[in-house]
């Protein structure tokens, strides 16, 4: 797929993490007496991905693949439920299916993917670290989001020598060169 369309912005992304850390909590509150702690918490990790999944393709800009990605997403997440992989598998799960859609959506190279790659697994870290010290589920889901949000700092792609053209700049020559040929096809009429 192609390279995401317009460049996130990291107070987006910080945005998102604070709404989805604090509705993922108001639901893990809200589920827990009536699907126990850890169906709760299955929930809560399912609906936050899809949410997250969403977000990123729409943010992508990109129109083909959209529906596929989110039914390959949907696919994957139940069979993770009805299966019962453990929690530690199926939060995992779902983090790397965040960091593919991410990937798929947003860079066009090996090393950016990997970068974040990293970074999904540095904010699962962190989430389970604030967990285990807090015993809260907004800071977990905070400190997971927060990291995330810092994709907007790795570049689409990295080249040698050079940065990839952005989409602005391509429409731009496009229009100059438009604007070259009419003014050329004028001045050669008004002779």
């Amino acid at each position: 797929m192609n390279a995401a369309h317009s460049k996130p912005s990291l107070g987006a992304g910080l945005l998102v993490a604070f709404i989805f850390s604090a509705c993922g909590a108001a639901l893990l509150a809200a589920l827990s007496p009536w699907l126990g702690a850890a169906g709760a918490l299955r929930a809560v990790v399912a609906l936050l991905g899809f949410a997250y999944a969403v977000y990123v393709i729409g943010r992508s800009g990109e129109r083909v693949g959209r529906l596929t990605t989110l039914a390959g997403w949907l696919v994957i997440a139940i069979a993770a439920w009805l299966v019962g992989v453990p929690l530690v598998g199926y939060v995992l799960l779902h983090v790397g299916l965040a960091w593919l859609v991410r990937s798929l959506y947003r860079y066009s190279g090996l090393l950016p993917a990997l970068a974040d790659f990293g970074l999904s697994l540095l904010g699962a870290a962190f989430a389970v670290w604030a967990a285990q010290r807090s015993g809260s589920a907004w800071l977990a889901l905070w400190c997971f989001f927060l990291v995330q949000a810092c994709h907007a700092l790795i570049p689409a792609a990295l080249a040698r020598g050079h940065t990839a053209p952005d989409a602005a700049d391509d429409g731009f020559a496009r229009a100059h060169r438009a604007a070259e040929a009419a003014v050329r096809r004028l001045s050669s009429t008004a002779r």
